[in-house]
């Protein structure tokens, strides 16, 4: 909640207007996790609020460490789902990759939580619970909105979220800590372009219509062009950033061809491309790119302008990596 939303529970309530802003410090400053420690709001009025209201969201049921140092853990929703979010530490940084939604509609055909189906959207407290629940709250510096669902589906929930992240009142981070991802859903991408200073990642994997539509049937309904076309509507040349997620399939998405129409579909626009290898899953037929072939895919875009990188695999021992996430038990 907001702290006007709070303030409308101490309305409710009979408490002080004021409580509702002693809430949101208590909640978003100070993350306690029980309402009797709310110790400047009196004994009984922390009575009454305790018996319609809790705070500090869900503890994880579980949680893996990888090889790699990359942390994964499994959260109750509360329609009875589960879902997952991954704690990437990497030098001075330690990012927190959320999830929006408990599976997901786009359907993606590569990646696991697309297989699973849309089991609900989260809440703003299922989001914000993310990251008051793991052992590294304290030293988060960034979150990426690439986990289970697509974040754009669930507009009105994640922006809330966002607020509450970016808030004097709530974590107070700057929106340049924060990216958000997405296929393409251009009814909202307006609404998140306009209200937020966050860093925009889409999903790209091939720049061809009648290609991207095998592995992304969203393609029908939201196609490429389109989203390109609202995108190249607002300025990314000053603090915000666009990039482009581009998993490599062998064979399918990684010749020259496909180098090169990347090349025309980004001209002109100040982004930069990641190269992601493909995770593989179980019952897909593709496979992932060798490395020798995807440092040339990087080269070829390079030369030509554009801004590439290959983005390091982390967790991928765990189910933790890219496009791996099922909100499964061990």
């Amino acid at each position: 909640m907001t702290p006007a939303e709070l303030g409308e529970v101490a309305k409710s309530l009979a408490m002080p207007a004021f409580t509702g802003k002693q809430m949101a410090e208590w909640i978003y400053k100070k993350k306690v996790k029980d309402i009797e420690g709310m110790t400047n709001i009196s004994k009984i009025f922390r009575t009454v609020l305790a018996e319609e209201y809790q705070i500090g969201g869900f503890p994880p049921e579980e949680n893996q460490l990888s090889a790699d140092g990359t942390r994964k853990y499994l959260f109750p929703t509360l329609n009875g789902n589960t879902i997952e979010s991954v704690l990437i530490p990497d030098e001075d940084r330690s990012t927190l990759c959320v999830s929006s939604q408990s599976g997901c509609k786009m359907g993606c055909r590569f990646c696991m939580t697309g297989r699973l189906g849309f089991r609900g959207h989260l809440t703003a407290g299922e989001i914000i619970s993310q990251f008051m629940n793991i052992e590294e709250t304290n030293e988060l510096t960034n979150a990426v909105f690439m986990g289970m669902g697509e974040p754009l589906d669930n507009i009105t929930e994640v922006m809330k979220s966002i607020e509450i992240l970016t808030a004097e009142w709530g974590f107070g981070w700057s929106p340049k800590r924060i990216t958000v991802s997405t296929i393409g859903v251009i009814h909202n991408l307006r609404e998140f372009l306009e209200k937020s200073k966050c860093h925009l990642a889409v999903s790209l994997h091939n720049p061809f219509d009648e290609e991207r539509v095998e592995l992304m049937p969203m393609q029908k309904a939201w196609p490429i062009a389109e989203t390109m076309s609202v995108i190249r509507e607002y300025d990314f040349t000053g603090q915000r950033r666009v990039s482009f997620e581009y998993i490599m399939f062998d064979g399918w998405n990684d010749s020259k061809r496909h180098a090169d129409g990347i090349i025309r579909m980004l001209k002109g626009l100040e982004c930069r491309v990641n190269l992601i290898r493909f995770h593989e899953i179980p019952d897909f037929p593709l496979r992932t790119t060798p490395l020798g072939k995807i440092e040339l895919f990087r080269d070829r875009l390079g030369k030509a302008g554009v801004i590439t990188t290959i983005r390091a695999s982390r967790g991928e021992d765990i189910l933790a990596a890219c496009g791996m996430l099922s909100g499964s038990k061990k």
